[in-house]
């Protein structure tokens, strides 16, 4: 990891002092292979060795099992180095009436598990995956601030809430002095919905947003060509599962917009890919970008947006490029 160090980037999560990697890794198992464990372990080889010290799962994903990879993944690695983060909301186990939610029960068995699977005391960053109209708030963030005092939690963040959501819970976190200092949220060149709310209520209350899905599904690497069918065993060819993700990006219209970005990374001397990243990056808000990959090569790539500016001038373009097929209602921003 020490080769890669100076060149990755470091920034601070909301106003706390805590620094992640521009670039981090979003770890699920999201193929269905035998030999996803042996992937999964390159993938985070490959991560580590490129700067990477972010690493972002939670406990819904393939039913714990992404948790257990990526602790026994990390095992031996120097603790003090990484940022572990995990999620809870979704069901998980059996799917009994207590195995999912944000009610305390849920929230502190869910935790203890987590770090159980992740093989780890601590973690860096607990995230509500997403908010829970049927719990009070107050249950929650008490829960949360307990799991904070009792050393099992560092910093305390949410996914995928709105910014009404994301005011209430920040008033509460001061209230019990809990550090709440992120937002996971969707975020790309393509999706912006939080632009209009949720990002100014962040900047307001001390969070930062963790992107998730930078490249919109793999849809800004200019893998999906309009008039043409998805490549066999993407994501785009998969209509259920993962795949129900990125079918509102499979448009004609969004796909010849994408096509037409590729001159501009080329001035960039950037691949698509690293252009939707670097853009990202370049967001007002934005702590890291969550990568995901299913081979060691796609991090290697990924890691070069990392300390990249794009001129001003080129960030236009893009804009004008993409004019018309970004999605911006922030009222798509919202929960169960």
């Amino acid at each position: 990891m020490k080769r890669y160090l100076k060149r990755m980037e470091f920034r601070r999560l909301g106003r706390s002092g805590l620094s992640v990697s521009a670039i981090s890794y979003g770890h699920w198992l999201a193929y269905d292979a035998p030999d996803q464990e042996e992937r999964a372990r390159a993938c985070v080889a490959a991560a580590l060795d490129a700067g990477i010290t972010t690493f972002i799962t939670a406990d819904a994903y393939a039913n714990t099992a992404a948790e257990s990879v990526l602790g026994r993944a990390l095992k031996g690695q120097r603790r003090e180095s990484l940022e572990i983060s995990t999620k809870v909301f979704w069901p998980t186990g059996p799917g009994g009436p207590n195995d999912k939610g944000l009610g305390r029960k849920h929230i502190m068995e869910s935790a203890r598990a987590s770090l159980r699977r992740l093989g780890t005391d601590y973690l860096d960053v607990y995230q509500a995956h997403r908010f829970d109209r049927t719990v009070p708030l107050e249950e929650t963030m008490v829960a949360f601030a307990d799991l904070v005092r009792q050393g099992h939690v560092l910093y305390v963040g949410v996914s995928e809430w709105t910014a009404e959501q994301i005011t209430k819970g920040a008033a509460l976190a001061r209230e019990l002095r809990v550090p709440l200092v992120s937002n996971e949220a969707q975020y790309s060149a393509l999706w912006r919905v939080v632009e209009a709310e949720v990002v100014p209520a962040c900047e307001r209350e001390g969070l930062s947003q963790l992107a998730w899905s930078p490249v919109a599904q793999g849809v800004l690497t200019g893998k999906y060509q309009p008039g043409q069918p998805a490549p066999a065993g993407s994501r785009g060819a998969d209509l259920s599962g993962a795949g129900s993700f990125i079918q509102p990006f499979l448009r004609e219209d969004v796909l010849v917009r994408v096509r037409r970005l590729r001159p501009l990374a080329d001035e960039a001397g950037l691949s698509l890919g690293q252009l939707a990243l670097a853009w990202v990056l370049q967001r007002p808000n934005v702590a890291s970008a969550i990568i995901g990959a299913s081979r060691p090569e796609q991090i290697r790539e990924n890691v070069e947006a990392a300390g990249v500016r794009l001129g001003a001038d080129l960030v236009e373009r893009i804009d004008q490029v993409l004019d018309g097929v970004v999605e911006t209602n922030p009222a798509l921003t919202t929960s169960p």
